[in-house]
């Protein structure tokens, strides 16, 4: 099979499976660890597909606010253990109360992945759906192995995916959107890259090969000039043109200031 072009054209780092765990948390069914710079939250239910319980988004919530208070690594890497990438949600509320409580951590999980100072890289290298699909959307970053399915899965079992046309919209167009969410239909990787909800199709074998390039790649910026271009560039999805105008005023001054200083 002819290999599919990189995005990162630079020396990858040698490939390797997904990492075993430096300190375990059982049962958790996530794993999340630590090296220099990066942070990597690996998906361990697969017995479930990789379903995210609550205990799940309780451990990569709490990493997410620390790093948002305190941020010490640069990189945030998506990843799973299995078949699946990740086949959705729990859904163990059975009340109002407890129902509104799992959807606002949803959702709150959500907003701290996309609002983190750390760049967010998604390793797809199985089947991502319903919330699995929107997870690796709202990262900075989506590579997809080629041969994984795409589906945003709610509207089949009767409930509307309210978390993820939330922000869907930006990132691909209203006619693709309202399609994708109506009728729950898979589609290839191809057709996600074609409208713009993912990065970038990986052979299998080359996926973990292609993350550890962008890594790579990622982390011979300048760490405070890549943190604030991240910060820019989601506020002004929120600005109008006028208003971005002024702010790139204050940010392009800010950013030429901590320049010079690191100059002298």
């Amino acid at each position: 099979m002819t290999a599919l072009p990189s995005l990162y054209n630079l020396p990858r780092m040698p490939s390797q499976s997904a990492p075993p765990p430096s300190s375990p948390s059982p049962g958790t069914g996530v794993v999340i660890e630590r090296i220099p710079d990066v942070l990597t939250f690996t998906l361990d239910n697969p017995s479930h597909g990789n379903e995210v319980t609550g205990a799940m988004f309780d451990a990569m919530l709490a990493e997410l606010r620390s790093e948002a208070a305190n941020p010490l690594a640069r990189v945030l890497r998506i990843r799973a253990r299995g078949k699946a990438f990740c086949a959705g949600r729990e859904r163990a509320g059975r009340d109002a109360e407890s129902i509104r409580k799992e959807v606002a951590r949803l959702i709150e999980f959500k907003r701290a992945l996309r609002t983190s100072p750390l760049i967010s890289v998604a390793e797809v290298q199985g089947d991502a759906l319903g919330f699995g699909f929107g997870l690796a959307i709202v990262c900075d970053f989506v590579l997809v192995a080629e041969n994984a399915l795409l589906a945003f899965t709610e509207m089949r079992s009767g409930l509307a995916p309210a978390a993820i046309m939330a922000y869907l919209g930006e990132y691909i167009p209203p006619r693709f959107a309202f399609l994708l969410l109506l009728f729950g239909d898979p589609i290839s990787p191809i057709r996600a890259l074609q409208i713009g909800l993912i990065s970038q199709i990986c052979a299998p074998e080359q996926l973990v090969g292609e993350a550890n390039a962008l890594v790579a790649r990622i982390l011979r910026l300048d760490p405070a000039a890549a943190r604030r271009c991240k910060e820019f560039f989601l506020s002004a999805q929120q600005h109008s043109f006028d208003e971005n105008c002024q702010r790139a005023i204050e940010a392009l001054t800010e950013g030429s200031l901590a320049l010079l200083n690191k100059q002298e």
